[in-house]
């Protein structure tokens, strides 16, 4: 007579193989050990937000923008925003023509930094004020909608840091836009 015997240890396998993979990605999920798909590295704005909602005039139309506003007095904070900002819009090699990076100023700031550096600049819009009051960097799209701010950091190093995330992020937008 021939036996057969039966043995669990390929069903418990088979069984192994489906769900403890499941069970890992629920466990890395609920965990937040995943980055959940986010590649930007500034923070994108929550509301639509534009020149023309803030009822201001596009200062370089159909083109890429990166917003600096000057400070009451130039800093060394601020010279390594100066810094980082023209860094960023050197390396962009190719794709420079696309982005315009505006220094804007406003009746109070401090214009005497700007001796001898290559960057324009654009009279402050009134309604651009509160978003900018704390030396961070604003990129808009050519169609004058704001995206992504760059919040102030302190120390050389990390501007520095901080100017190739923008650089990072500002590549990948010009990759995907077809406008500008």
């Amino acid at each position: 007579m021939n036996s057969q015997k039966f043995s669990a240890r390929p069903l418990l396998l088979l069984l192994l193989a489906f769900i403890l993979p499941v069970a890992l990605a629920k466990l890395v999920l609920t965990q937040h050990w995943y980055n959940e798909g986010v590649t930007n590295q500034g923070q994108l704005f929550t509301e639509e937000t534009s020149y023309q909602s803030l009822g201001a005039t596009n200062p370089a139309p159909q083109r890429w923008q990166i917003l600096y506003l000057m400070p009451k007095t130039c800093d060394q904070m601020c010279k390594d925003r100066l810094y980082v900002i023209h860094q960023s819009h050197t390396a962009l090699g190719a794709e420079r023509s696309r982005v315009t990076p505006l220094v804007l100023v406003s009746d109070s700031s401090d214009i005497s930094a700007l001796d001898g550096a290559e960057l324009p600049t654009a009279s402050l819009p009134m309604a651009l004020n509160p978003l900018l009051a704390s030396q961070e960097f604003i990129l808009v799209d050519p169609m004058g909608t704001l995206v992504m701010r760059y919040p102030s950091v302190s120390g050389q190093e990390a501007n520095i840091s901080q100017g190739k995330a923008m650089l990072a992020d500002l590549r990948k937008l010009l990759k995907l836009s077809r406008v500008g």
